[in-house]
């Protein structure tokens, strides 16, 4: 978790991904999540994977997505 907080995109405020199963096999879903939250980061889980905000900036939806056939 150190490396992955202390990376680059981290520090300069960018975005980070990683896969939910690796983030919950090394450290576990509540301790990554406390972590996001001491910084003052956003989390957000799609799939797969976690999308990590490493600022406090807003988060916006730019774009719905669009309706599934059969929905």
């Amino acid at each position: 978790m150190r490396d992955l907080f202390s990376s680059r995109d981290a520090c300069r405020g960018g975005v980070i991904k990683r896969q939910v199963r690796d983030v919950e096999r090394i450290v576990g879903r509540d301790v990554f999540l406390a972590e996001v939250e001491r910084r003052g980061w956003q989390a957000l889980e799609n799939g797969r994977h976690f999308i990590i905000c490493c600022n406090a900036e807003p988060v916006r939806r730019a774009r719905s997505a669009p309706a599934r056939a059969g929905a």
